[in-house]
């Protein structure tokens, strides 16, 4: 079949690449414009763009468009696609572009449908401290993330995956999924089922989210430092200075005999001790938190003991 690509961000390039080595044709990608990245802010293509480039060189085309309106739907019209492959393009396909592919079309998403519909399942499947996530292949509908589902496959999950990884394992395993699915709709055996239970939503994370607050359970607070890995990150303020939780661990009690009256007198991200074999250990709203790899601005990140050993007097101070 011939095939329009929609995605933008890294987790969709696996995909992308399993569609050109597979027997289908990839007529043009779809994806975000350009954006500004890194220190010097140089205007760079999303990850899909540059692998198209790769992949393609100038043979198939890549589109920018900031919206979907009449200019966008012509030159699609033109590429003569029969389906549309969409994976975190980010966008929800109106009825008239739809219109454009004669087989509709069909969205990866990384968790299990209808758990986590919306922008940011994986970082929510980690916020929740799911048992298991999965991969949807579901095909589109008017309403996101509502379409039947094509193909699911499970992911059993350990507790301690941070959402880059998560993401990481999440594109490498929907990549065959995709041509599996395609394949199934060529062939006419695919064999769509609604999707059944009560659905729970996710929103778009923003920066302000990877604040912490020291106020929250400490569980809460590893789940979040987890999700928010690698963006928006999580971050706290350490004299005045903005220090980047990387690494922590979650405990409900802490031994007292290797602190002091930090332990009982103070306030949520109060430093009460520096443990040798755990990390640097703060009092949160429920439980401690040891946190084991930290890095303040502008300088590299390093593990606690490390940074205890540069840092004076830290046992008693608040972070805020």
């Amino acid at each position: 079949m011939r095939v329009l690509f929609a995605g933008s961000p890294d987790i969709a390039v696996p995909a992308m690449e399993a569609l050109a080595a597979s027997s289908h044709t990839v007529t043009a990608v779809l994806t975000n414009p350009a954006s500004k990245v890194g220190r010097g802010l140089k205007m760079s293509g999303t990850p899909v763009a540059q692998a198209a480039l790769r992949l393609w060189g100038d043979g198939v085309p890549i589109f920018t468009f900031e919206t979907l309106k009449t200019t966008a739907r012509e030159a699609v019209a033109a590429c003569n696609a029969d389906i549309l492959v969409s994976f975190a393009y980010g966008h929800i396909f109106g009825p008239k572009f739809m219109a454009l592919f004669p087989k509709g079309g069909i969205n990866v998403h990384p968790s299990l449908l209808p758990r986590w519909r919306g922008s940011s399942p994986i970082q929510h499947t980690i916020l929740a401290m799911d048992e298991e996530t999965g991969i949807s292949i579901q095909t589109i509908a008017p309403e996101m993330d509502t379409g039947d589902l094509l193909l699911v496959q499970r992911i059993p999950l350990t507790g301690r995956e941070k959402a880059g990884t998560l993401s990481g394992l999440c594109a490498h395993l929907a990549a065959p999924m995709v041509v599996e699915a395609l394949d199934a709709i060529d062939q006419g055996k695919a064999r769509p089922r609604p999707q059944t239970g009560d659905p729970t939503y996710c929103g778009k994370i923003s920066k302000e989210d990877g604040r912490v607050d020291w106020g929250r359970p400490s569980r809460e607070l590893d789940a979040r430092i987890r999700a928010f890995d690698p963006w928006p990150g999580s971050y706290t303020i350490l004299r005045y200075m903005r220090l980047s939780i990387l690494e922590a661990e979650p405990f409900d009690e802490f031994v007292p005999s290797i602190a002091d009256e930090h332990v009982t007198n103070s306030v949520p991200g109060t430093i009460i001790a520096v443990a040798a074999t755990k990390g640097i250990i703060l009092k949160t709203g429920q439980g401690y938190l040891a946190v084991k790899h930290l890095q303040l601005a502008s300088r590299k990140s390093v593990c606690f003991r490390e940074f205890a050993n540069g840092v004076r007097d830290l046992v008693g101070t608040v972070l805020f």
